[in-house]
């Protein structure tokens, strides 16, 4: 099975050094690696070249989701392994991924939604991506990400994110989102789903390409056996206000792409809890303003933005599941005061 490694990058040459470093001590090797450039101007490029790698210039920084579709575009693998440059891998990521996803199966999980999309019955033997337990950088113990879990108010959970390992993350389970931070995918998924939402630039763009996946009952695996350490926001920081304010604007983008009607006006508390909580994080942490520029952008594209929604009953069985989902690992594991207030004032969610 060949592998095309798919690395965007606008500058940070030390970190894809390291990252390059891991590539070449795969087990399972890249047979194709593409580094797409947004832009660098730190000698990032020609370190890849210098390393083998074929250097796609996008002549400007275009975001994460079009530099990875442009490499999609030009990959020639039979699997498409996406991957921040500030990540790093242990030896056997890749082979760990490939054998997970080639192990004809799924057993039941608790990613499985209670409303089972009609393409599940033919798509439900395959693992059409898988991630693994990714942890923070310099780290053994503390969790940066495994999956991704959204709330009916259209905010997501990273799901361990700033959590000690432990038991709840390393049990293997199918899941419907994967963080493009370093995971593998079948090059006849895209087809299928279609490419990033490139207008989302970066942030959330995988949470909507897992949504895609999800009501289509194309499943992946989460594999924690499989390790990387990842630095996090290595670019512009978690809460930089352009960060936030790309943040704000695709939670809302997401409920304008996917959320039928109904489901907005039923849901329309639970996504004003949500908002609003987030908002309140970003003034917290000095982000205000951008939480507020990102809102008026994302509500000034709501209509722009709305194409076909995805299928109601399906949507809503996911949701409430991954609903499920965050609240038993938040209480397991205690609980942040964002999903607290959250889960206390939508009385429950999940039920």
């Amino acid at each position: 099975m060949s592998i095309t490694a798919i690395v965007p990058v606008w500058n940070g040459r030390q970190l894809l050094e390291r990252l390059l470093a891991s590539l070449e001590a795969q087990t399972a090797p890249a047979a194709e690696l593409l580094v797409v450039d947004n832009g660098s101007t730190d000698g990032a490029p020609e370190l890849a070249r210098a390393r083998g790698a074929r250097v796609i210039p996008m002549g400007r920084n275009a975001g994460f989701a079009a530099a990875v579709n442009r490499g999609i575009r030009e990959s020639r693998g039979e699997w498409i392994a996406v991957l921040n440059s500030d990540v790093e891998l242990a030896p056997d990521y890749f082979a760990r991924l490939l054998a997970a996803c080639g192990a004809g199966g799924l057993a039941a999980g608790v990613l499985q939604p209670e409303e089972t999309p009609p393409a599940a019955e033919t798509a439900g033997a395959t693992n059409w991506f898988a991630t693994g337990k990714i942890l923070a950088e310099g780290s053994s113990h503390h969790i940066d990400a495994t999956f991704d879990a959204l709330c009916r108010g259209g905010a997501a959970w990273r799901v361990g994110n700033g959590r000690a390992d432990g038991p709840a993350f390393s049990l293997a389970c199918p899941i419907w989102s994967a963080p493009w931070t370093a995971a593998v995918f079948r090059a006849e998924l895209f087809p299928q789903v279609g490419l990033l939402e490139e207008s989302f630039e970066s942030y959330l763009e995988d949470v909507d390409f897992g949504l895609r996946c999800a009501v289509r009952g194309l499943a992946g695996q989460y594999v924690p056996e499989a390790l990387a350490w990842h630095r996090g926001s290595a670019t512009l920081g978690r809460w930089h206000p352009e960060t936030v304010r790309r943040m704000a604007r695709n939670q809302v983008l997401l409920l304008a792409r996917h959320y039928p009607r109904r489901l907005l006006v039923r849901w329309v508390w639970p996504i004003f809890v949500a908002q609003f909580l987030w908002g309140a994080l970003a003034f917290r942490h000095g982000a205000g303003l951008a939480w507020l520029r990102g809102e008026w952008q994302g509500f000034r594209r709501f209509f722009a933005t709305r194409g076909q929604p995805l299928d109601a009953k399906v949507l809503s069985g996911v949701l409430r599941t991954n609903e499920d989902l965050i609240r038993s690992v938040q209480a397991s594991t205690g609980f942040d005061l964002y999903w607290r207030v959250y889960f206390l004032l939508t009385r429950g969610g999940a039920k």
